[in-house]
């Protein structure tokens, strides 16, 4: 891998941690707001949630593009507001879309706010991502910026690749282990080992605590 694709590379798995880990307790503390605490995680081993993991490096790639302090012009934090609110909806929207077509499933559902689209995500909500892109840009881009050379230490290489590869292993297995467990609801047999081993360790109980908020729909 060349030196600077090496350095995106690193930098993307501290980005898709940090958001995931973010949104991990975001939706937490929102749940226990509410006042009906379930644990909510995006994947089997690990408190991340994809989403904002994703949502973040999106958001990284934007920033690289636009050059906004605290001294930019209100027209133009404007637009960047609603370009970010676009992409941010964009992301929640193509998650909710690919979680309904390969797994039959949503984990949320914005039907009830006004103006939402398909309920995969609505405008207070792409809003929401807009600001969040400013605080982003204000606040965490610089320092990212600042501390950049700290990648260039053979120490922090090496520790990012080994948590990238449990990170693969942990997407990976969280991905194979609902899907064989829409095809056990659809009475497929397992027909080889993988298969029969995420039969084994990774029943529908087990999987169901941790997507408790995964509600079945009908795509088709």
């Amino acid at each position: 891998m060349e030196k600077k694709g090496l350095k995106n590379y690193i930098i993307f798995v501290w980005l898709f941690i940090y958001g995931s880990f973010s949104g991990f307790i975001y939706e937490n503390l929102l749940m226990l707001f509410r006042g009906h605490w379930a644990l909510r995680q995006g994947l089997i081993y690990g408190p991340l949630i994809p989403v904002y993991g994703v949502g973040l490096i999106v958001f990284y790639l934007f920033a690289r593009k636009v050059n906004i302090d605290k001294n930019t012009n209100f027209k133009k934090l404007l637009i960047i507001f609603l370009i970010a609110s676009f992409l941010g909806g964009l992301v929640e929207y193509i998650f909710s879309f690919l979680q309904e077509k390969i797994w039959g499933t949503v984990s949320w559902n914005y039907s009830y706010m006004k103006f939402n689209f398909n309920g995969r995500t609505s405008l207070s909500m792409a809003a929401l991502w807009g600001l969040l892109f400013i605080v982003f840009c204000l606040l965490i881009y610089p320092q990212l910026k600042k501390h950049k050379h700290l990648i260039d230490l053979k120490t922090v290489q090496i520790l990012s690749i080994i948590v990238s590869i449990m990170l693969i292993f942990d997407c990976s297995i969280s991905i194979a282990a609902t899907y064989r467990q829409k095809e056990r609801k659809e009475n497929i047999e397992a027909s080889n080992i993988l298969e029969t081993y995420l039969d084994k360790h990774y029943t529908d109980e087990y999987l169901d605590r941790i997507y408790n908020n995964a509600k079945e729909v009908n795509s088709k």
